[in-house]
Formats: C-alpha cells, sequence, structure tokens
C-alpha cells in the first residue's frame, strides 16, 4: 500500500467522531431496509400482508426497501469507510468538520424524507431514482458538500501517491453526480409532483443508464475502493497486484458505463443501442475478475485466516460474491438469457446475490473491523461473529436459490407454446401461483439474514459497551516523504497517481464517452419514428389516472412493454412501439411482471371488471396476489391541478392545444360523467350498489387510463 508507515506525529488528529456517527447510522438504517424488505418478500407470499393499509401496500413498499438498502444502509456504510480510509490514505483530517456534519445530517434528512415521502405515495417511479424533486435537489446540494469535503483533503493532502482506494472514490463522487443530475431532470407539476425532460424510449434508456450505473457507481465502485483498503488492513498483507489494480479501475471505468441498454434487451430500442449494451456487458467480465481476483489473492500466504478470523470470512466472501454477480450480470445480458430471465425472479436473485452478498458481507466485514478501533477496545465476541457469519450465509443461499429457480420456472412457462403455436400456460396467475412457495423460501432466506444481523447488533453494542470512558483520537503521523518531495522513479501511471486535477478528469473523460454515444442519438429521434404510427396523447382524465397508477406502484408488478418475443406476442399481443410510449412522462415499460403486461389491455374487459378487480382482486382472480385498492372509490381527482400539468407537457412539446390546456380540468370533468355513467349501469345490471360521487372518485380516472392502454387512434 502507498499509505505510509512512519514519520514524526503532527498537531493533528483523524476525525473519527463523523466515521461513528456514519457506523451508527449504517446499523439503524441497515436494519430498517431489512425489516421492510422482509415484509415486502411476505407481501408477495401472502398477499395480506398488504394489511389492506394504502401506505403499506406492495407497490409502496417495494421503492421504501430499495431506498433504504442502497441509500441508507450502504450510502451510510460507504461513507463510514470512506471518511474513515481517506484520512488515513492521504495522512490529513477532513478538510473541514463542518462539511462533514454537514453531509452527515443533510443524508439522514434525505434518508427521513424518503421514508415519509414514499410510502404516501410521490414517487417519480424510476427504478432507484423513485424520490421527487425536492429531494432530488436537496441530493445533489450534499452531494456536493460531500465532494468538497473530499476533494478539499485530497488538496490537502500529506501523501502524494494516492491509493488505489482513492481512484474509486473519485470516480464513485464525479459519475454519481454526473448520473443523478441527468436522470434527475424534471419539471415540477406541484409540491411533490414532477415529470421528467425524457419521455418513452429517451426516459428509459436515460433512466437503465442512470440505473445499471447506480449499481456500478454506488454499489460497485466505492465498495472496490473499500475493498482495496480493508482486505489487506484485515489480513496483513499488502495487495496482489499493483498493475493489476491500475488494469481493474480503469478498464472498469470506461466499460462498465456502456452497459445500461442490457436492461432493455428485445424493446422497441433500436437494435444498434441493444447491441452496444450486450457487448460493453460481456466486456465487463475481465476487469470485473481481474479485481475479485486481485482481492482473493491478497490472501496468499495467509487462507488459514479464513478459518479462523470471522472478519477476514466476511471480507473475502464479499469479494467471491461480488465474483459470481460480475459472472452473472454479463450472462443475463446476452440477449437469449435475456429472454428467459427478464421480468423474472432471477433478476431479482441476481440483485440481492450482490447486496447481500457483496455489499451486505464487506460492510458486516468492515464494520466489524473497524467498531474495535473506533471505541478503542476488543470486539465483545468474535465466536457471535463467527456464528452471524453462517447464519447470514445460509439466508443469502436460501433467498438466491429461490429466486433463481423461480424465474427460470417463470421464464419456461411464459415461452412454453404447443406444436399448434398455442401458450401452454396462456393464464398469467398460473406462472405465479406456481412459485409461491419460493416466495415462502425467500421470506425464509430474508429472515434468516435479519437473524445474523441481529446478533451483530448484540455483539457491537456489547463491544461499545466495553468502551473506555476517555475517548482516544488517533494522532496523524506524517509520512516519509511529503505530497511535494521529488521521487525517484515516478512516471507513467505513478506519476498519475500524485496528479489530483487530471486523474479526476480522466475519470470524468472515462465516463463520459460511452454515455454520449449511448444516449445523444436518442435526443433526436426522428430517424427512429414512424410519422404515420403516431398516437394520441393521454386526454385530461386519461393523464390524470395514470397520475394514480404510477403514485400507486403499479409498475413494480406490471410492464407497459411487449416485446419482440413470439411468446410474449402472443400471450399480449403486437409487440410494443416506440411511438406508443412517445408522450409517456414517465415511460413504464417495468422490470418485473407478478401480473401480466398492461400494454394493450385497454377494452379487454368492461369498466366494472376493472372497479371490482381494483377493490378486491380475488374477486375475479382467485389466486391473484395483488394488493387491494378500496381507498380509489373514496379518494377525489385532483381535477384543478390538470392546467398546470398539461401546460408542462405542452412545453415540453407533447400536441396539445391551447383551448386543451385551458380547459383541461373541465374536460377531464366531462369525460369523468361519461365514464361514470357508462360504469354506474355496468353496475346496476349486475345488482350492486353504485359508489357515491363516482364521477369524482380517483378509481374512474384510474379506469379511463387503463381502458385506453394499447387504444389510443393513430394520428
Amino acid at each position: 500500500m502507498s499509505e505510509a508507515t512512519g514519520g514524526p506525529l503532527l498537531n493533528e488528529t483523524y476525525d473519527d467522531k463523523i466515521v461513528k456517527a456514519f457506523t451508527l447510522a449504517t446499523l439503524v438504517f441497515g436494519l430498517v431496509a431489512f425489516i421492510v424488505g422482509l415484509l415486502a418478500a411476505l407481501q408477495l407470499a401472502y398477499w395480506p400482508f398488504n394489511f389492506n393499509l394504502e401506505w403499506l401496500t406492495f407497490g409502496r413498499i417495494r421503492p421504501l426497501h430499495t431506498n433504504a438498502a442502497i441509500f441508507a444502509f450502504a450510502g451510510n456504510a460507504i461513507f463510514a469507510g470512506i471518511y474513515h480510509s481517506s484520512q488515513r490514505l492521504l495522512k490529513t483530517r477532513m478538510f473541514n468538520d463542518t462539511l462533514s456534519w454537514a453531509h452527515f445530517w443533510g443524508w439522514q434528512a434525505i434518508i427521513l424524507a424518503a421514508a415519509i415521502s414514499l410510502p404516501l405515495g410521490f414517487s417519480q417511479s424510476k427504478e432507484y431514482a423513485e424520490l421527487e424533486w425536492p429531494i432530488d435537489i436537496a441530493i445533489t446540494v450534499v452531494w456536493v458538500i460531500f465532494a468538497v469535503n473530499f476533494f478539499g483533503t485530497l488538496i490537502r493532502r500529506r501523501e502524494k501517491h494516492m491509493y488505489v482506494a482513492i481512484w474509486f472514490y473519485i470516480a464513485t463522487i464525479i459519475t454519481v453526480a454526473v448520473l443523478h443530475i441527468f436522470n434527475s431532470l424534471e419539471v415540477p407539476v406541484g409540491m411533490m409532483q414532477s415529470y421528467p425532460v425524457w419521455a418513452g424510449i429517451q426516459d428509459a434508456l436515460v433512466q437503465w443508464w442512470y440505473g445499471h450505473n447506480a449499481v456500478a457507481f454506488f454499489l460497485t465502485t466505492p465498495f472496490l475502493g473499500l475493498m482495496y483498503y480493508y482486505v489487506p488492513k484485515a489480513s496483513g498483507r499488502p495487495i496482489y497486484s499493483y498493475r493489476l489494480s491500475i488494469i481493474h479501475f480503469w478498464a472498469l471505468v470506461f466499460i462498465y458505463i456502456w452497459a445500461g441498454p442490457h436492461h432493455l434487451l428485445n424493446t422497441a430500442l433500436p437494435d444498434w443501442a441493444q447491441t452496444l449494451g450486450m457487448v460493453f456487458s460481456l466486456m465487463l467480465w475481465a476487469p470485473s475478475w481481474g479485481g475479485m481476483i486481485n482481492g482473493l489473492l491478497t490472501l496468499r500466504g495467509a487462507w488459514h485466516l479464513l478459518r479462523t478470523d470471522p472478519i477476514v470470512k466476511f471480507l473475502i466472501t464479499a469479494v467471491t460474491f461480488y465474483g459470481m454477480s460480475t459472472f452473472e450480470g454479463p450472462l443475463l445480458s446476452i440477449k437469449s438469457v435475456s429472454s428467459l430471465a427478464h421480468y423474472t425472479d432471477w433478476i431479482i436473485g441476481h440483485v440481492h446475490g450482490g447486496a447481500l452478498g457483496w455489499n451486505g458481507f464487506l460492510t458486516f466485514g468492515m464494520l466489524y473491523f473497524l467498531i474495535p478501533k473506533l471505541w478503542n477496545t476488543k470486539l465483545y465476541s468474535m465466536k457471535l461473529a463467527t456464528t452471524h457469519f453462517w447464519i447470514g450465509l445460509t439466508g443469502i443461499l436460501l433467498y438466491y436459490i429461490s429466486m433463481m429457480a423461480s424465474g427460470l420456472t417463470q421464464g419456461l412457462m411464459w415461452q412454453a407454446i404447443n406444436d399448434k403455436g398455442q401458450l401452454i400456460y396462456p393464464d398469467f396467475v398460473q406462472t405465479v401461483t406456481e412459485i409461491v412457495p419460493l416466495y415462502w423460501v425467500r421470506a425464509a432466506g430474508g429472515l434468516l439474514f435479519i437473524a445474523g444481523f441481529l446478533i451483530m447488533l448484540y455483539n457491537v453494542y456489547m463491544t461499545i459497551q466495553s468502551a473506555p470512558a476517555e475517548e482516544k483520537a488517533e494522532a496523524v503521523t506524517a509520512p516519509v516523504h511529503p505530497k511535494d518531495g521529488r521521487h525517484t522513479g515516478d512516471g507513467g501511471h505513478r506519476k498519475l497517481e500524485g496528479m489530483v486535477i487530471t486523474f479526476s478528469i480522466l475519470s470524468f473523460l472515462a465516463i463520459a464517452v460511452g454515455s454520449v454515444i449511448e444516449i445523444y442519438p436518442t435526443l433526436s429521434l426522428h430517424k427512429y419514428i414512424d410519422k404515420n404510427a403516431m398516437v394520441e396523447p393521454w386526454t385530461p382524465l386519461e393523464q390524470a389516472g395514470r397520475d394514480i397508477y404510477v403514485k400507486e406502484g403499479c409498475y413494480v408488478c406490471h410492464s407497459q412493454m411487449i416485446r419482440k418475443l413470439p411468446f410474449d406476442v402472443i400471450r399480449f399481443g403486437e409487440a410494443s412501439t416506440i411511438e406508443e410510449s412517445i408522450y409517456n412522462r414517465p415511460f413504464q415499460w417495468g422490470s418485473k411482471r407478478t401480473g401480466p403486461d398492461l400494454a394493450r389491455v385497454g377494452g379487454k374487459y368492461p369498466h366494472l371488471w376493472h372497479l371490482r378487480h381494483m377493490n378486491n382482486p380475488r374477486d375475479l382472480v382467485e389466486a391473484s396476489l395483488m394488493p387491494r385498492y378500496p381507498w380509489l372509490e373514496k379518494k377525489k381527482i385532483d381535477f384543478y391541478s390538470l392546467r398546470r400539468k398539461f401546460s408542462v407537457m405542452q412545453s415540453l412539446g407533447v400536441p396539445y392545444g391551447d383551448e386543451t390546456v385551458a380547459n383541461a380540468d373541465k374536460i377531464a370533468e366531462e369525460e369523468a360523467i361519461t365514464l361514470a355513467a357508462e360504469l354506474t349501469k355496468e353496475i346496476q345490471a349486475a345488482g350492486g350498489s353504485v359508489p357515491e360521487n363516482l364521477e369524482r372518485t380517483q378509481i374512474t380516472a384510474l379506469i379511463a387510463y387503463l381502458q385506453a392502454l394499447g387504444q389510443k387512434g393513430k394520428k
């Protein structure tokens, strides 16, 4: 490691109070994220776990779980590790204590805002980017504070060369900023609602450029930086190969950014973009496994630690899961494999293998290493840590294996076609009920993972309780060679490691090239659009219903993208086109099918069917796992806001006339009266009771939207 080991003591100490704060926040929010995840798993296995509560339905809980796991648990873990390791690698205290605490409290405030807003239905419905515009602005401000603090520390460092962990931290900070800003370009239409500037295919591509690289640059590169610091520290061995770390870093940063389109294979996305994403995804095998090998072989000559040291067990197992995930990811990006796996639980298993095995176990290993040092004591029980390891590992394996089996079952049942060209399993719900037992196994795996984490919390609590009352701050030791000293043989990459600005610019260029080449061509859609196939934009009532659909989180189980695959076309209808979603803000192509695709559901059922289905899906589909939505018959449509919404959409290029914009609320009210009258006749014919003020209820607007899907006339 380039971390200096000698030199005089300086009149300065490391700021470990901020590290302690992020560490404790990691533990608290980790428990929250895991419990909410378990609730979501139980809801899929047994629908009553939705409790018939508006703010506890799966559609609202699922994005709460993902945001808590990624930004609350993993985010706080990243900051704890970066603040601890950076000070020691750079031989200086963080640039500014005030900025450190502004970062900490700002991030916790964002997490709290997410925890409140997502269950209330304030969501942009974009994977890992659901938070609405005021919170997006707060994220930007807090990230800038973090960046200023980090780069300020780099500028005042006392160690000339930046160790490999610092490289990954730099790439993380730069790339996350770029991803967040461009994916969050949106126009507010209310205090907690906005429409993205991107629409349809543009929104889909930008979102998965962000979504895939949020995994890459929030859940991979910073954790690789932590791996490069804490694996050598915990094992007492230097990193295996300096040259391999150089190849690993630059190849990974350059290639990763191109891979986003593999989330959109076999869709309406232009074929060149799909192929580009697939090819670069396959190329990721090499650098990813180079990093895994570098981490694993760091233990050469000290393999006995895997038997005796639970911290090393966690860290090395995490690196192993990193290798497994980065093998499986490129595999899933092959078009033929994607046709089987996409929209299924295999993807859920893949994601959680990385999240729990790679991010979770690396965090646990890091915290077991850090906490005794931060509180100047010994870990309360190494035996309990080992018990946590085995229970947690068993939970992960149960989770992953059950979801892979579930996904393969789903995919094969969807694809099954007989000799006559007919679906063997035409009833979609059959493909869901078949895998319910595996959902219970998944929940059991999650429960085991939480049980292991509770053991950790007890172990950590007892460790902190045994800490001496008087805190002892670690003093900064000056390196043998100050950052401005002359080194012999400094050339090539070694020289670059001493040039912060140049290194950062090159990191930015590495991710910018792929981003521009991938996204820029789709900003001009005239090349891909058949003007004769253009559809009409949503009417005011349909748009009101669409906003309700997004708010309720229907997109987490239903897609609106019929792929070009034969079995998709037979089951759902003609393949979706670019033109059909061109006015959709946000896009609703989906990423999971626990329910059928809805792209052409319009006109398939009478209004009454949708009313009964939303009130209690079991009345129509006995085995349905879908939650109930009885409040939609009571809550009122916000007609007045439609003028503002249509004005914004008109400014974004949706071809609404001035008269439509000015009278959007009145038009919607007239549409609602007409639809409610039709629905009333159906209810009375069936001998049912008509809900009060039906023409003003949200269910009417939602039915209008559902009935319009796939039925918009050509322009």
